[in-house]
């Protein structure tokens, strides 16, 4: 038999840390649930339990605080982000069939400590899992500890103990005894640290033995004098680092077995936490009766009545009365309608091809799937009435990862998945949408939804259709170049090093730069020294290895991310047809996958070069325009400030305005080192940028950097006044919203935790200006598609990209489209400042680029 022992609050604080904020609709956090599970079900999986173990500690103290009152003394207490998640993950474990452990008196870890011992001396198994490096102690030839990082389960059994520390998994607590452990506020020997303990530890195995052989014991007079004099300190520490194996649990195996799941009980916690993707892991379906709206929410749904009947629609089409509301869900081979309580099964080419181009009153889940269908028919179906994945978009204002069954239990609407089976998602998906469109009403965001998100999925659908040729030859040609200059690389810096070795290897990497090299800046970790990119550019000028390095990473990412995997998604038709995602940004930014578009490197020569393998089809051209800083355009418009408005109204270089104004100089005579600490202060102020990261990125002193941001906010006041304002509101409220009435959720900003809270405010100050420009180029797309087919252009959008759009477009069109480009960019938005957007043309883009 073997038991998992989980270290409860270890691996749900580690949690808690490890994964963002999350939340369901009434703002209870949801993060260390979800980062807790997702820890303990990976390890299960690879550990196999027989039956599973969760220890918790108790708010009171243990024995161990009423013996020495400095004892975790110094320990924070529990944010109420966190604190409030604790029963609950209690509640969920308990309804999941795991025995849950907690003892007045003792600690999480003595209850581990006691059930290793029970099953160890049993002959049986136990696997520890736990964040705490403390429980290795607990390894013996039965029990192993399975230690939780931020990446990866270190596994320990004594082998691997011994081969790490030099001394067996026991004696850990005679190094805590002597080096003392500052998070538990163990204090051990005064001066002696963890390098001096272990070679102790090596020679001596206890500190009993120690003490007793003290004057033989081969230490400087000053070890000698510290040990000395800290030897009841660290006797003391001992007692406090020794884990108990005596707490008062059960010594009956039987009761640690794995109990029957109450899936019920399960099933309502999980949809009111709304954690629908936990649920589908723990294959449990969602409870569509749980409380999931406050008590004044009206519940709307197609009521209960008697199983749908099934038709086929060959026979009834004349039933079907497109001037009445319906559903519609496309499968994977046909089509199904749900309307008056009775479901159509289609499967005819014919009649789905004249039911899309009537479903103005269809009611639907994911349209862009519909539309996409219908130009790959040669067709253009009509415009749904009502997309509930677009709608549970904007009002969750995060990722829509979920089915309709899954929004169903979110937004109390009746989901009959026994009674209806297989058409349960179209029976339920008009009931979901009049419910969503209720909600949407509430909020606002009725002309979003239908004049911007809704149509907007139409154009997404035909620019995945018709895709954009990509040179594949080109493509691999420039991927040749890449891994020749690579190999170049690797030689000249295995040269430098003096010998071979995996430059991709952090460790390795660190272990020349900072142990062979002797180079600065070498901060080891527990898994050796850092070598992240901060790192490396403080050293760029100190030795020739370190460009080479910065090099070799960049074109090595350049050619596995965006040379491989963009031949990888070459179509046979020499295309690629990206999947553009209108539901998975919280900015409301559009996102693509298969590639992704809008990672395209363009801040390097060699990234830029790029584009050149994305062209026109022959006879055709590429017109490319690009909104010219919307976003600070966009804030000079919100905020009102007169001085920077003034500079967008005259054309001026707002970048060299700002430096003027902020240096109080004539425009003349701003320098270009002054320029770009304006630009620097200009872009970063919209994501509320502090003097720290100013001053890195622009190479000042903190001061320095401090300086130039005060002196910014002076020039403009209305700025800060605006971002006051705005991180106001957004406490208040707990979400803002764009010009166009896009609300974002931001409830990081109510939280105690002072990092995860200055997350929320940066967050609250940039998602009006960054929401409001995602919301502008929709627009623009939106129109522009609109145009070219009411004036029967030949030229189609084929590629979005952040602020950028990119037309193919015949020869003999291509004037009247650039013009149909430029004007709607340029009219997107009625602002106090020119929206700028100059197109320009070319075979490729990168010649229409630029």
């Amino acid at each position: 038999m073997k038991i998992l022992a989980i270290d409860g609050n270890s691996i749900l604080n580690r949690a808690f840390y490890g994964v963002k904020p999350l939340s369901n609709k009434k703002g209870v956090y949801t993060n260390a649930i979800f980062g807790f599970m997702n820890i303990c079900m990976k390890n299960m999986a690879t550990i196999k339990p027989d039956c599973t173990a969760v220890a918790f500690d108790l708010p009171g103290p243990t024995f161990r605080h009423k013996a020495n009152a400095d004892y975790k003394a110094n320990r924070k207490g529990m944010p109420d982000e966190l604190a409030q998640q604790l029963p609950l993950v209690k509640e969920l474990l308990k309804t999941l069939g795991f025995c849950v452990l907690e003892c007045e008196g003792f600690e999480a870890d003595d209850i581990l400590g006691t059930i290793s011992r029970i099953f160890s001396q049993s002959g049986n198994e136990c696997a520890v899992l736990s964040g705490d490096r403390d429980n290795l102690q607990l390894i013996d030839d039965k029990v192993t500890v399975y230690l939780a990082g931020t990446k990866e389960t270190k596994v320990y059994d004594e082998a691997k103990f011994v081969d790490d520390y030099g001394f067996a998994p026991t004696n850990l607590i005679d190094l805590k005894a002597l080096m003392g452990d500052s998070s538990d506020n163990i204090k051990g020997v005064a001066g002696v640290g963890e390098k001096t303990a272990s070679a102790l530890i090596k020679e001596h195995t206890t500190i009993e033995n120690l003490y007793d052989n003290l004057e033989n014991a081969k230490v400087t007079p000053s070890v000698k004098l510290k040990l000395e004099n800290g030897k009841q300190s660290a006797f003391e520490s001992k007692w406090l680092a020794t884990i108990s194996k005596q707490a008062p649990i059960s010594e009956d195996l039987s009761f640690y077995a794995q109990k029957k799941r109450d899936e019920k009980a399960a099933a309502k916690l999980l949809t009111e936490l709304e954690m629908f993707k936990l649920m589908e892991k723990l294959d449990i379906s969602p409870d569509f009766s749980a409380d999931l709206s406050d008590s004044t929410a009206e519940i709307i749904a197609i009521k209960k009545i008697e199983a749908p009947t099934l038709k086929s629609v060959k026979n009834d089409i004349e039933k079907l009365d497109f001037a009445q509301k319906f559903s519609l869900r496309q499968t994977e081979n046909s089509f199904y309608i749900c309307q008056n309580n009775t479901i159509f099964d289609i499967d005819d080419e014919k009649i789905i091809t004249e039911v899309l181009q009537k479903c103005e009153n269809a009611c639907v889940f994911g349209a862009k799937k519909l539309y996409r269908y219908a130009f790959e028919h040669g067709f253009e179906a009509q415009n749904v009435y009502l997309d509930a994945e677009i709608c549970a978009y904007l009002l969750k204002s995060a990722p829509v990862n979920s089915g309709v069954p899954e929004l169903c239990a979110e937004f109390s609407c009746n989901y009959f998945e026994q009674e209806h089976g297989t058409f349960a998602d179209v029976y339920a998906v008009l009931g979901l949408c009049e419910c969503l469109l209720k909600k949407i009403s509430e909020c606002s965001m009725e002309k979003l939804l239908f004049e911007i998100e809704q149509p907007l999925t139409k154009v997404l659908a035909s620019m995945e259709h018709i895709g954009i040729s990509v040179n594949k030859q080109g493509v691999e040609d420039f991927g040749q170049m890449l891994k020749s200059r690579i190999a170049q690389i690797e030689q000249e810096v295995y040269e430098i090093a003096g010998e071979k070795f995996n430059i991709a290897s952090p460790k390795q990497l660190g272990e020349i730069l900072f142990d062979k090299l002797d180079l600065p800046y070498g901060k080891k970790t527990k898994t050796g020294y850092s070598t992240n990119a901060e790192v490396l550019e403080k050293l760029a000028n100190r030795h020739p290895i370190v460009p080479l390095v910065l090099e070799y990473r960049q074109l090595t990412k350049l050619n596995s991310t965006y040379v491989d995997g963009l031949l990888k998604t070459v179509c046979e038709d020499g295309r690629i047809h990206t999947n553009f995602k209108q539901t998975e940004t919280r900015t409301g930014r559009i996102s693509s996958t298969e590639p992704n578009m809008q990672n395209i490197p363009v801040r390097t020569e060699l990234g830029r070069q790029m584009r050149k393998f994305f062209e026109s089809a022959d006879d055709r051209l590429l017109l490319d325009a690009d909104y010219s800083q919307i976003e600070l355009r966009l804030l000079a418009h919100i905020c009102g400030d007169e001085n920077m408005k003034k500079a967008f109204i005259d054309g001026a270089d707002i970048h060299k305005a700002t430096a003027a104004q902020v240096f109080d100089m004539p425009l003349m005579m701003v320098t270009k080192e002054m320029r770009s600490a304006a630009k620097a202060v200009n872009f970063g102020i919209i994501y509320g940028i502090g003097a720290f990261s100013l001053a890195k990125d622009i190479g000042v002193s903190v001061s320095q950097a401090d300086k130039y941001i005060k002196d910014y906010l002076e020039n403009y006041p209305k700025i800060k006044q605006y971002m006051d304002n705005t991180v106001e509101n957004a406490t208040a409220n707990g979400y803002i919203t764009t010009m166009f009435g896009r609300r974002r959720y931001i409830s990081e900003i109510a939280a105690t935790n002072k990092n995860i809270q200055a997350f929320g405010k940066r967050a609250a100050m940039n998602a009006p200006i960054q929401g409001s420009a995602a919301d502008i180029i929709k627009i623009a797309m939106v129109n522009i598609y609109n145009r070219l087919k009411e004036e029967k252009l030949d030229a189609k959008i084929v590629l979005q990209v952040h602020d950028e759009l990119i037309i193919e477009s015949s020869v003999e069109h291509s004037e009247r489209a650039a013009a149909v480009l430029s004007e709607e960019m340029c009219r997107a938005a009625d602002l106090s400042v020119p929206l700028v957007a100059d197109v320009n043309m070319g075979k490729t883009w990168f010649e229409a680029k630029d």
